[in-house]
């Protein structure tokens, strides 16, 4: 264990006194955050109405029961109908609403029952949906037409009197979509944060020649698997822990009101242990690709497929959510980490799940561990440049 420590040690020495790969590893997460929030700002300004913004309707042949109606409705004749599309376009009015003429006749003299193969009185409606303003006069007017229409024939009501029917809490709402994006990124960050320091610590010392010197000195070389493994899990851990709360962090601004305070600290324990599992494995699989590598640009190539990997099984986070009932899925390498993050973010999981998971992982690291300590061993594949 003393040998182990000592080749943590001098990992961290190695990081820590390298401003670049410290800078490396916190830079990311501070753009992740200014960029997330500043799109979340930006969209939500682009997309969002004014709030003290008043419709600007231009109406033809417009009835009578359109006028009671609280908003500004322009007046205009059927000759204008191609210069208001044109202000609409410029931005200058929301809404252009065409009525039949003499509307009110015809919806009283329309009965579907007498006549079925005529068709209803037409209302035509023209807005730019990517005009904030024109998009909310669309669907406000498009309301108010259609309570109209319900006073005209009123068989039934729903869900009157009744102001949310969603059960559904804010909570719940959040917990759902933050277990639809997070174990993705997070596997996408960790993976990153993975992949440059064991490239680093392996096969740059390989090609340096630094390796061959530790390989041959009194320091066995299973401790000396074992620390370079332990050690690049714990600065990936660093990595994607500054990347994940800043992705939290940003969320609330990226998907305006959406909640995440919402996780106990038993969550939080438990998401970290899922974390520090997968990143045992997933540095035990970079450590053999680095080990079998001879320089570090023939490494990245060869850490590829293993990218893609990892890239689907965090999408597949996206499809279901919550947790698998079938305990088989919380064995699968990787995948039982993805479904895992899905289940403590959505707040929805088992203990007795999350646990088959870290210990499954967990083993399928030891072995990829043992697989790196007999390619150490490995006199061919070590001292191959």
């Amino acid at each position: 264990m003393k040998n182990i420590l000592t080749i943590m040690s001098k990992e961290f020495t190695r990081f820590f006194t390298d401003k670049r790969m410290v800078i490396a590893t916190i830079l990311p997460a501070v753009i992740i955050y200014f960029v997330y929030s500043f799109m979340g700002t930006m969209m939500t300004g682009r997309f969002t109405a004014d709030e003290d913004h008043t419709p600007w309707v231009y109406s033809v042949n417009t009835p009578s029961f359109f006028t009671q109606f609280n908003i500004n409705t322009v007046l205009i004749e059927a000759n204008e109908i191609d210069t208001v599309k044109e202000r609409i376009l410029k931005g200058e009015v929301d809404l252009l609403v065409i009525f039949p003429e003499n509307f009110d006749a015809l919806v009283d003299a329309y009965d579907v029952r007498l006549t079925p193969d005529k068709p209803a009185p037409n209302i035509e409606m023209f807005f730019n949906s990517t005009a904030a303003n024109s998009n909310m006069a669309f669907y406000t007017v498009t309301a108010m037409l259609d309570a109209y229409e319900a006073t005209l024939s009123n068989k039934f009501d729903i869900n009157r009197g009744i102001e949310n029917p969603d059960l559904a809490s804010i909570e719940e709402v959040s917990a759902n979509i933050i277990a639809m994006m997070m174990p993705m990124l997070l596997m996408i960050f960790l993976y990153s944060g993975c992949m440059g320091l064991a490239l680093e610590s392996i096969t740059g010392e390989k090609e340096r020649g630094t390796l061959a010197t530790l390989l041959v000195s009194p320091l066995k070389r299973r401790e000396l698997a074992v620390g370079k493994i332990l050690s690049i899990a714990v600065l990936a851990f660093l990595s994607g822990s500054l990347t994940a709360i800043a992705t939290i962090l940003s969320l609330p601004n990226l998907m305006g009101g959406i909640e995440t305070n919402i996780y106990s600290v038993v969550d939080y324990i438990l998401l970290a242990i899922i974390i520090l599992t997968v990143l045992l494995l997933m540095v035990s699989l970079l450590s053999i690709i680095s080990a079998f590598a001879r320089t570090i640009k023939e490494a990245g190539q060869a850490t590829m497929p293993l990218m893609v990997l990892i890239m689907l099984v965090g999408v597949s986070g996206m499809i279901g959510g919550g947790t698998q009932a079938e305990t088989i899925y919380f064995i699968v390498p990787l995948y039982s980490s993805v479904k895992s993050m899905s289940g403590i973010f959505a707040l929805d999981y088992s203990p007795i799940n999350i646990a088959l998971s870290a210990i499954s992982t967990t083993i399928y690291a030891g072995i990829c561990g043992y697989v790196l300590t007999k390619m150490f061993d490995s006199e061919k594949i070590m001292f191959s440049r």
